[in-house]
């Protein structure tokens, strides 16, 4: 009996799952990262000066409770989203067949995976006009989001998604020939 050998295609896409599950599980962390330290600076207000990965929000705190609660809102719900694309690429990449790679399973996916960039587009763009609104009344600027990369991505998951449904429908035509 031969060990079944694994084509370049398959290697390449073990590597892609694997780092679709990095990349999620990093985005995972960065969320809760955010919310334990949102959590210790309700307690101790000084805590916001050294919150997750050097985040200083500690102005913001000062000025509004409520902004930087927003503030921080917008930064989890942003890395729970990232993570949510990678989630949807890791569930992509366990439903391809390459003997039959164009399901509608599949689609749906990436069809979901556009509305989900499209939201995390909208939400970085909320972060954006939230933290030009508080740089004008604090004069700190806490973070920047280039939005038109969820907006490019989503595009392009866009395309990918009409490609692979246009092979469903091939495929299924080619099987109702047959």
């Amino acid at each position: 009996m031969k060990p079944k050998l694994k084509t370049r295609t398959e290697g390449v896409l073990t590597i892609l799952n694997i780092l679709s599950w990095i990349a999620f599980l990093g985005f995972m962390i960065e969320a809760g990262g955010v919310l334990v330290s949102y959590g210790i600076s309700y307690v101790h207000p000084e805590a916001a000066r050294k919150m997750y990965m050097g985040l200083n929000l500690y102005s913001v705190s000062q000025f509004s409770f409520w902004h930087y609660t927003l503030s921080v809102s917008i930064l989890v719900a942003i890395a729970i989203m990232k993570a949510f694309v990678f989630f949807l690429a890791i569930k992509i990449l366990s439903k391809v067949n390459l003997m039959n790679p164009f399901t509608i399973d599949v689609v749906r996916i990436m069809e979901r995976m556009v509305h989900v960039l499209l939201g995390t587009w909208f939400m970085a763009m909320a972060s954006n006009a939230h933290t030009a609104w508080l740089l004008k009344e604090t004069g700190e600027l806490h973070g920047d989001w280039v939005a038109t990369e969820f907006i490019f991505m989503a595009g392009l998951m866009f395309i990918i998604s009409q490609v692979f449904k246009r092979g469903v429908e091939i495929q299924s035509e080619n099987d109702l020939t047959v």
